[in-house]
């Protein structure tokens, strides 16, 4: 199972995405990790980046995640995947994901952003996010992040807990 936790900068998704890793004993992967040097310094430098500049890199990400999907194992990747087609070529060809939303409002996020630290992404960047954003539909799970990163894996897990308990005994709950 990949499970994809998503959302604008700041709304928490590396802190849950770790957090929920390590509850369920798998990796966890950060999207950021995987941005060619050109991404970093045109968000550093307040330029969004555009369709052409992600394409390439959801790809990379596609390819680490089909070999976790392969192997049948699972894996908690935090990235922003802010449109529906971000998401369509992230998971290509993934037999099994569940999406973590996590909605922010754009106050919260300012206030985090002005004390994050160390990290490449200009606030400046924040309002285009919100404008691209399009919330996912299907196989979501959407959660508030105001709150707690633990109460928010805590949420996690137990909707998790209720998607396998639903499926019949003849499947692997990954």
């Amino acid at each position: 199972m990949i499970y994809l936790i998503m959302g604008v900068s700041c709304a928490g998704k590396t802190s849950v995405g770790l957090e929920l890793a390590s509850s369920l004993g798998i990796f966890f992967i950060d999207a950021d990790d995987f941005h060619p040097p050109a991404n970093i310094i045109k968000m550093q430098n307040g330029t969004p980046l555009n369709d052409g500049d992600r394409e390439p890199w959801l790809a990379d990400l596609n390819k680490e995640l089909l070999n976790f999907d392969t192997d049948r194992k699972s894996v908690v990747i935090a990235c922003s995947a802010l449109k529906d087609s971000y998401r369509r070529l992230l998971l290509k060809n993934i037999s099994d994901h569940l999406i973590v939303y996590l909605k922010a409002n754009k106050g919260l996020l300012e206030k985090r952003q002005i004390n994050r630290a160390g990290h490449f992404f200009n606030t400046s960047l924040l309002a285009s996010q919100f404008e691209i954003l399009e919330p996912p539909k299907e196989k979501c799970i959407e959660l508030d992040s105001d709150d707690s990163i633990h109460s928010i894996v805590i949420n996690i897990l137990e909707k998790i807990q209720r998607l396998h308990s639903s499926l019949p005994n003849n499947l692997p709950s990954s």
